[in-house]
């Protein structure tokens, strides 16, 4: 063999060698970036789901205890509270795409819930769409936008927008237990109307305000409480 094509030879096995082992993990960071480059620069946690406890909550090896940003899915395990509908397709759905797979959290403006779990936007290794999106995209949720935690508000109303359009899961013509896909509340006959105005602004009306009977509801609660946990705003 001659010298040059030794040399070549040798220089091609180290480089091998050398050669970083997250590889794999930067591959889906550059996918991750390119696809949202708010994200790029931020610093992220890398870890494995050891459980999840609903559709949009978690707990991971460490026992940090994770809440997807953005989004709301249907309840399944609130103290006092029946299981909502498509709660349980909800919760079914992210424990088969979750239980036991490394995951990527990225954090927004704020850290913490009031309950002390991580408020965080998730990446399931080797995909580059993030799976708060997902979730809405698919049905599996509403948008739910809480102050500070605002950088992909308006993505998440679009991702909603096209699963409600396209009668995908909560939006169907009929919900997980068989009830109009609007009518997620705690009671029989919920009246107040959740509206998601042409600025992607989710409002809410009680009966006798202004615009009530002129209000096309997209979602109904039971009570003002309600309305604002997934995200509404009453109307002025």
């Amino acid at each position: 063999m001659k010298p040059m094509v030794v040399w070549l030879w040798f220089t091609l096995i180290l480089a091998g060698c050398a050669a970083p082992s997250g590889s794999g993990e930067a591959s889906d960071m550059s996918g991750i970036w390119s696809r949202y480059p708010e994200l790029k620069g931020q610093k992220y946690e890398t870890t494995e789901v050891k459980r999840v406890v609903d559709g949009d909550t978690l707990e991971t090896k460490e026992g940090d205890k994770v809440r997807l940003i953005g989004m709301n899915t249907p309840e399944t395990v609130k103290p006092n509270s029946p299981v909502e509908a498509y709660g349980k397709e909800a919760s079914a759905f992210s424990k088969k795409q979750l239980t036991g797979k490394t995951v990527y959290l990225f954090a927004d403006a704020g850290d913490t819930d009031k309950y002390g779990r991580k408020l965080r936007y998730l990446f399931i290794q080797g995909e580059s769409v993030m799976y708060n999106e997902t979730l809405l995209r698919e049905g599996y949720a509403n948008t739910m936008t809480i102050v500070p935690n605002v950088t992909f508000a308006k993505t998440f109303v679009e991702a909603e927008r096209e699963a409600r359009n396209t009668n995908k899961g909560l939006w169907g013509k009929k919900g997980g237990n068989g009830e109009s896909p609007n009518r997620t509340a705690s009671c029989k006959e919920p009246n107040i109307k959740g509206n998601i105005n042409s600025k992607n602004e989710k409002i809410y009306h009680v009966p006798g305000g202004k615009s009530y009977n002129q209000t096309k509801e997209e979602m109904l609660f039971c009570t003002e409480e309600e309305a604002e946990e997934a995200g509404f705003r009453k109307a002025g």
